[in-house]
């Protein structure tokens, strides 16, 4: 009987491992385009004003209502006898009860759905930042340093032109920090368009090299290093009516070099609202400006910090709110709500969290309720909360832990919830405000339950270096084997604006990472002090010296991995990109005789040489920190280098410049240190598409070869 229960066992454990099947590393990198990734509702959005939604389902886009029943298909054969030469089904940019929009040929196509009829609204080939507003039927675009406008007559209406290349109109300034994502912004009844300009006159020239022509070609690029000439910024309106461009008179108290942030409409489009701060990123006014003149008008209130001030949001005006704003902050320590009028008095602070609130979503039609993301107590999760606007009494409305993405209608009173977490690939709901209505729309599989791996790390804190706690990730094999010893990878990034633990499926983690398990290997990650979602003070310790603090949480990773029986505390690698490249370079070569192996991608290795608005936050600039940048260069400590240590770099890199990682070799053969490099000619910061198969390889292949 216990020979048969042994053979019956042996069978069962064959059969289920026949049926798994071996997952490609190239495959795992492909995973978005091969189907390896949850399930979902394509092209899922809200239809403009109204309380229908729409999504891709195949060849054809549906459109639901809120009891989820269809409304409206729109076929690709019904969408392609409008639109000749449609190859395939569109992405809709925009949805109304009227039209779909997408682009299509240098166009924004406008079709009406009720009608079959179309429009469009050209725009040149060489067009970039494009902006159409549904409302006017307007497209702004750029074209080099420009700023046009097209209508449905397809005229490019010239906004901002100017022959000087250093003026730059329309697009985003201070390199896309202080949560800048765009440079041009219609008003609420698209009757004007404001814009950023910057002036880069003062900004070196960074040689960049084409080498995919003969003679290789320069490429000059603007890139403002720490401690050098940085942009001045202005503010340009443009009128629709008059067709006239006006320039608001900004703040001189912040000087010239500094940053305007956040720019907001007030809701009758008299004012526009500004955080202006100043260069060194101690100081910031929340201004006002008059639209039709430009001129100043007041400063409303002042934030400052011994360490930064960091203005991330714009205001948000309460419908029927008397002239009333939320304006979010983290000067308590955690990013909160604060109510102010437009005479800059502050009415109540509405929500005293000790966690993170990520973003305003809306307001209820009358103003009562204001809806908002946030962490809640676990920074890994995020959820949907309303807050009452007058008494700061606050509801979850999506208390399952995890990562709740969520899509409001214009009104505010149904929402779309995304929702995964570590256990769950997928779940989309339609939902009420009221928690009334909870219908699933879509519920998603395991999309490598026949695979070989894992898709399920371990999500757990361990103890940081003041004695808190910080949150790490572990990916083991699908076989693991506690009596055995395996390698490890040690996945870093550790800088401010990332989280590389969440609660979501696979942890927030890529595909690659349980590939690698699968060969093997364990994969962990902790993100220590510096990175995002824990607060002010957790993360600012990092000030004037980027990496010590960060350096000594990943050791206290080490230790627990080192304190795990199936650990080979002999084989431990690390690999990081960008400041995980920087983190990984640096513990190489600070805390040598820890790790065997590294990969850096894209590092940083030397402050002095990375862009003015970012490093001077965190390290000042070189000329008042000349320790801190001497403790955290590289440079200064490739001498120490024990391991394996190969760094990669995209030669077209305009984030972390070539200089960065040319300057390291350079100093290691003054050192007679060996280590490797390798080039990635046309790519950027990043390596992307087919290439990042390449990559991943390169990568993978360099830690099982050396980490023995």
């Amino acid at each position: 009987m216990k020979k048969l229960s042994y053979i019956l066992l042996f069978i069962l454990s064959w059969q289920i491992s026949a049926q798994q099947k071996e997952l490609s590393l190239k495959d795992a990198v492909l995973g978005y385009y091969k189907g390896l990734y949850p399930k979902t509702l394509r092209n899922l959005q809200w239809v403009k004003n109204t309380d229908d939604f729409m999504y891709r389902d195949g060849h054809k886009i549906i459109i639901k209502d809120a009891d989820n029943k269809p409304e409206k298909t729109i076929s690709f054969a019904e969408l392609s006898k409008a639109v000749p030469d449609l190859k395939y089904l569109p992405y809709i940019e925009v949805a109304t009860g009227q039209h779909l929009i997408f682009d299509k040929d240098h166009a924004k196509i406008l079709y009406d759905y009720n009608t079959g009829q179309t429009a469009k609204i050209s725009y040149p080939e060489n067009a970039e930042n494009l902006d159409y507003n549904f409302i006017n039927k307007h497209l702004a675009y750029t074209i080099d340093n420009n700023l046009y406008l097209a209508n449905m007559d397809s005229e490019q209406i010239p906004v901002a032109v100017n022959d000087n290349k250093n003026i730059v109109s329309g697009q985003a300034i201070a390199r896309s920090e202080f949560g800048i994502t765009k440079g041009t912004f219609w008003s609420p009844k698209a009757d004007k368009l404001a814009f950023y300009q910057k002036d880069e006159t003062n900004v070196d020239d960074y040689p960049l090299v084409d080498i995919t022509v003969t003679p290789a070609k320069l490429h000059n690029i603007k890139y403002p290093m720490n401690g050098r000439g940085s942009e001045e910024p202005a503010v340009g309106i443009y009128d629709l009516t008059s067709k006239k461009t006006i320039y608001l008179k900004l703040f001189k108290a912040a000087g010239k070099e500094h940053y305007a942030t956040n720019l907001t409409w007030g809701p009758q489009e008299q004012y526009i609202y500004l955080a202006e701060v100043n260069r060194d990123q101690n100081h910031m006014w929340f201004n006002q400006y008059d639209a039709r003149t430009g001129d100043f008008v007041k400063t409303l209130f002042e934030e400052t910090n011994d360490k930064w001030v960091e203005p991330e949001h714009p205001a948000f005006f309460i419908p029927n709110g008397k002239n009333q704003f939320i304006w979010l902050s983290e000067r308590d320590g955690f990013m909160n709500l604060y109510k102010y009028n437009t005479d800059g008095k502050l009415l109540k602070q509405l929500t005293h969290n000790q966690w993170v609130t990520n973003d305003v979503l809306g307001f209820s039609k009358n103003g009562k309720y204001v809806y908002i993301t946030g962490t809640g107590k676990d920074p890994r999760d995020q959820k949907l909360f309303k807050v009452h606007t007058r008494t700061g009494k606050m509801t979850t409305l999506t208390p399952k832990s995890g990562q709740h993405y969520i899509m409001m209608n214009d009104d505010k009173t149904l929402y779309l919830d995304n929702f995964s977490n570590v256990n769950i690939p997928r779940i989309i709901y339609l939902q009420d405000v009221d928690c009334k209505l909870n219908t699933v729309l879509l519920k998603a599989d395991n999309p490598v339950k026949d695979y070989n791996v894992n898709p399920k790390p371990e999500m757990f804190s361990i103890t940081g270096e003041y004695g808190d706690k910080i949150y790490a990730r572990l990916f083991k094999p699908a076989d693991f084997n506690p009596n055995k010893k395996y390698p490890v990878l040690v996945y870093v990034y550790g800088g401010p604006h990332a989280q590389m633990n969440i609660n979501r499926w696979m942890g927030g983690a890529p595909l690659w990472m349980p590939w690698l398990a699968a060969q093997g290997y364990l994969v962990f990650t902790v993100d220590g002090h510096g990175s995002e979602n824990c607060g002010f003070a957790f993360e600012s310790v990092i000030f004037r010296h980027l990496g010590r603090v960060e350096m000594k949480d990943q050791l206290h990773g080490v230790d627990y991995l080192k304190s795990l029986p199936y650990v080979d505390a002999k084989r431990l690698a690390v690999h990081g990109w960008s400041f995980g490249g920087f983190m990984t370079s640096s513990l190489m070569t600070t805390y040598p005789d820890v790790f065997t192996t590294g990969v850096a991608g894209g590092p940083v290795t030397d402050w002095k040489w990375y862009e003015v608005m970012y490093g001077e936050r965190y390290m000042d600039r070189y000329q008042d920190n000349p320790e801190g940048f001497k403790e955290t260069s590289v440079l200064n400590k490739i001498q120490n280098l024990k391991g394996h240590l190969l760094t990669i770099h995209g030669y077209q890199d305009d984030v972390v410049v070539p200089q960065h990682d040319i300057a390291l070799h350079r100093e290691a053969i003054k050192k007679g240190i060996q280590m490797d490099f390798y080039l990635y000619p046309t790519a950027k910061h990043n390596v992307r598409g087919i290439d990042r198969v390449h990559l991943m390889t390169k990568v993978l292949n360099y830690i099982m070869q050396y980490n023995k």
